[in-house]
């Protein structure tokens, strides 16, 4: 069975088909600059070359007749004909209430997206424009839609719901959702296969940490608490956006620089985290050189980074009773290896005992890398969100 999982943003298309019987990526790549002058599709040539194609993309569905097109393009094509295609899975940002678990995409579920579109006004109107264009162009293709914020619904009213009259709650489903769901489901069942631990009898902390960031506590394989919440704007400081802040200082700071509601929203996810703080940018490289460098705002940027973490990771350890795994993923996560030592140092008083030496060298790979005497296992997963999405789409297809 061959699977494509498209991942639609307000301005991309992320696309990778897969061939479900061995688990491989057999062409991948993705349009940027949808709607805007000098858009282009990276694509990645069976071979392992990247090249970059021009081709003007107004919408959204001009992009994905053009990546089917490639797709079975002479040379960069990885299929003869769209028809080898079985189904499509689609990434879909926010569900709100309405999704506990990937769907087969129909006219209601269609028309349920559409009532929390709302909540995630950049996201899943884009995600709807990719559902569209798969149906103009190929009538009757089973889809199914896999949502970010599906996972965290195991958790408790009492983890995410906030302090607010309960009426906003009621009327307006203002809550917390948390994101980032399909790669704390992945990293964490994983990690229990790769450590030989039952994914329902074990305390699990996931730390999702790229350009945005977001921890999961997960206990007896289900999402107790997130730290993103009705937006992926809370939680840990990431690359743009602030994470966590004072209700306060936001009001304050609207009235101080005279911003309306988009003004403060851009303000706080665009403008603030990392590259708010240091002054340099939002890429964890390029911090890390300014830190050996010795530019101050940098180190206290970074120093915010890790802190912000390590408190998350205590945080869900006593929500949960303890912690047997910890595990890093994402782009920071996977590959920063001082990121992962800082946000761990100091935790020896719950069990986490790190093997410096080994974490240093691990990047992008799987590996436990806490020390043989640590009671709670620190490994690294890298994510897979395309291939969760394709085995989703993949059972629910086969179910019909």
């Amino acid at each position: 069975m061959k699977i494509l999982v498209l991942n639609c943003g307000s301005s991309s298309i992320k696309y990778a088909l897969y061939d479900m019987d061995s688990k491989s990526v057999i062409a991948s790549g993705g349009a940027e600059r949808v709607g805007l002058d000098n858009a282009f599709v990276k694509v990645k040539l069976p071979n392992g070359e990247k090249v970059k194609v021009m081709h003007d993309i107004p919408e959204h569905t001009e992009g994905v007749k053009f990546i089917f097109s490639l797709l079975t393009d002479a040379e960069m094509g990885a299929i003869k004909s769209l028809n080898e295609i079985d189904a499509v899975g689609h990434r879909m940002v926010h569900g709100g209430e309405r999704f506990t678990e990937s769907v087969l995409i129909t006219d209601e579920v269609i028309r349920a997206f559409e009532e929390v579109s709302d909540l995630a006004p950049l996201h899943n109107p884009a995600n709807l424009k990719g559902i569209r264009a798969v149906s103009e162009l190929m009538p009757g293709l089973p889809q199914v839609g896999v949502f970010d914020t599906a996972f965290h619904q195991t958790m408790p009213d009492y983890s995410f719901m906030y302090a607010l009259p309960y009426e906003v709650y009621e009327k307006y489903g203002v809550r917390r959702y948390g994101f980032h769901g399909t790669s704390h489901r992945y990293v964490s069942a994983r990690a229990c296969e790769f450590l030989g631990e039952d994914y329902n009898n074990v305390k699990i902390i996931t730390c999702h940490i790229g350009n945005g960031g977001s921890l999961a506590a997960v206990k007896n394989g289900k999402c107790m608490d997130t730290s993103m919440g009705l937006t992926p704007l809370e939680g840990v400081m990431m690359g743009t956006r602030s994470g966590d802040v004072d209700g306060g200082a936001v009001t304050f700071l609207q009235k101080k620089l005279g911003l309306d509601a988009d003004g403060m929203s851009n303000y706080l996810n665009k403008q603030s985290g990392v590259a708010g703080v240091s002054g340099i940018g939002s890429d964890m490289r390029d911090l890390e050189n300014a830190c050996k460098e010795g530019n101050r705002r940098a180190q206290l940027a970074e120093k915010m980074y890790n802190y912000r973490i390590r408190k998350y990771i205590g945080a869900y350890a006593a929500a949960m009773g303890g912690v047997d795994i910890i595990v890093f993923t994402a782009g920071v996560g996977e590959n920063q290896a001082s990121m992962r030592e800082a946000a761990c140092e100091g935790l020896e008083f719950m069990g986490v005992k790190l093997n410096n030496e080994l974490n240093a060298t691990i990047r992008g790979k799987e590996a436990i890398i806490s020390a043989p005497d640590s009671k709670v296992k620190v490994v690294v997963i890298p994510t897979d969100e395309e291939l969760m999405i394709a085995s989703d789409t993949m059972a629910i297809v086969n179910k019909q």
